[in-house]
């Protein structure tokens, strides 16, 4: 009598198994052996016994965002990633309102907004400055990259140009509610790559957060993108638009946070949403998102009459870090004595400092007193001109050449990352401080350390903007201090 075979369901598992491993083999056998096109779109014949012919990663993964803009002929405004909804990609003046229109149904956003880095983005005279280097150094090849995040209507209008002549008033205004809400969709995250779409159907039409938001004047649509962060990042992510170098990654690094898994978005530190209305007659909602757009930069504001953004931006410093004496060694006298300090960024979603490479500089002034409060010990000083003293402990990124050179400007020459010292989200530095006890020193000495922050260098200051260049305040984020008697020898 001849036996069945009985099939289990385990024997099953491992026919189906064999079965998908069998086809899988199949499919690489038909890659290796078939007839395949090279990018160029030319066949390219597979003998017998040549080698596996594997399809270039780059054409097999389209889904990976390049972050740069890859080719003129799908880029109108190359370097930039900006696209529009017109033909061509040229979009006439005449398709956009100013804010000032807005500002009078939406009154209290538009006076938010009036006074900060978005409202001055174009206007800021040390992006003018660099730009004009950038431009001067590389023929013009990154203006369009440039002018893309400043003044997206002046790029997408064709009106914006290095030197800002015969602009109209609405290019000039920067970034304004005519860009953001303009934005239709995202093709990928970094290096201005928005979609402009002022107008449909020959009315204009607004993107928003609101599913149920109406208006007399424009046609209203609601927007997945305008509630996420992926909009930000659409200009605070910029890489080198010929090399990849990545030379801000303010999207990124929070994209890695602690924040993002949380689902804390950019908006909510720095459009901190509260009750309100988006317009005169608008309906009340629990959260209407802030248009301040506070961030790191304490100068400009100033410089511009906000004292409000300015004061705005320096109350986001002072939450966005701590100090704590982790440990005091050897203090006696003619002894080498150790304190180590531990800098905790607690308040910012991405590193601290983040965005503007050439400038963001976070540094300790640490000071050793004695009882007569004579300074024993002092390392983080800054000096008439600015320059803080060798050996500061800094937290910054510094950019280099492809020799290894430290790149302070010119931004155009940079290939890599030479050191990167600034503290993840949530994340902390340990950073110690060596010095001499005098011999007789007796009683108790006085520690005391500040966190230091600068929006720009003040010798790059200087160096862009000559005689004109205002004085760069500095922004005390964090203190601390603490007794310390001295020891016997």
């Amino acid at each position: 009598m001849k036996t069945g075979t009985v099939f289990t369901p385990n024997s099953l598992r491992s026919a189906s198994l064999a079965f998908v491993l069998l086809s899988v083999l199949a499919g690489c056998q038909h890659l290796y052996s078939a007839k395949t096109k090279d990018p160029s779109g030319a066949a390219a014949d597979n003998q017998a016994d040549s080698g596996p012919r594997i399809l270039d990663p780059l054409y097999n993964a389209g889904h990976v965002d390049p972050g740069v803009a890859l080719d003129k002929s799908t880029s109108p405004f190359y370097p930039s990633r900006a696209r529009t909804s017109a033909e061509g990609g040229r979009l006439s003046i005449d398709l956009f309102d100013p804010p000032e229109k807005c500002g009078t149904c939406h009154t209290e956003i538009y006076a938010q907004w009036k006074g900060s880095m978005h409202s001055n983005a174009w206007h800021d005279p040390i992006y003018r400055a660099l730009m004009k280097l950038a431009g001067k150094a590389t023929n013009g090849l990154t203006d369009n990259l440039c002018i893309g995040c400043h003044t997206p209507v002046g790029l997408t209008t064709g009106e914006a140009t290095p030197t800002g002549e015969k602009m109209s008033e609405i290019s000039n205004h920067g970034v304004h509610c005519e860009v953001c809400h303009n934005i239709s969709a995202a093709s990928g995250i970094g290096n201005t790559a928005f979609v402009l779409t002022p107008r449909k159907y020959g009315r204009p039409l607004k993107f928003g957060p609101f599913k149920d938001a109406r208006s007399p004047y424009h046609d209203t649509e609601y927007s997945e993108l305008h509630t996420t962060s992926a909009l930000c990042g659409i200009c605070h992510n910029v890489t080198h638009p010929f090399n990849r170098m990545p030379i801000e990654r303010t999207y990124d690094e929070w994209k890695d946070s602690p924040y993002a898994a949380e689902g804390i978005g950019c908006q909510e530190c720095h459009m901190t949403p509260g009750p309100g209305r988006a317009a005169i007659g608008g309906p009340m909602r629990e959260r209407i998102f802030t248009h301040y757009f506070v961030g790191g930069n304490t100068l400009l504001p100033a410089l511009f009459g906000s004292e409000k953004h300015a004061k705005l931006a320096t109350e986001m410093l002072q939450r966005a870090a701590k100090m704590d004496v982790l440990s005091v060694r050897n203090v006696r006298p003619g002894g080498l004595a150790t304190v180590d300090i531990r800098v905790s960024n607690i308040g910012a979603g991405h590193k601290l400092p983040t965005g503007f490479p050439e400038g963001r500089e976070m540094w300790i002034d640490f000071s050793v007193l004695d009882d007569n409060g004579k300074v024993l010990y002092r390392l983080g000083r800054i000096d008439s001109e600015g320059h803080l003293d060798p050996g500061t402990h800094v937290f910054k990124v510094t950019l280099g050449d492809d020799a290894g050179n430290k790149i302070d400007l010119e931004l155009w020459k940079a290939t890599q990352i030479l050191f990167d010292t600034r503290i993840l989200p949530r994340g902390y530095a340990d950073v110690s401080f060596d010095f001499i006890v005098p011999e007789g020193a007796e009683g108790m000495l006085s520690i005391k350390a500040d966190l230091c922050y600068h929006s720009f260098p003040q010798p790059l200051v200087n160096y862009l903007l000559g005689s004109d260049a205002p004085k760069v305040p500095t922004i005390i984020m964090t203190s601390l201090s603490k007794r310390e008697k001295i020891g016997k020898r």
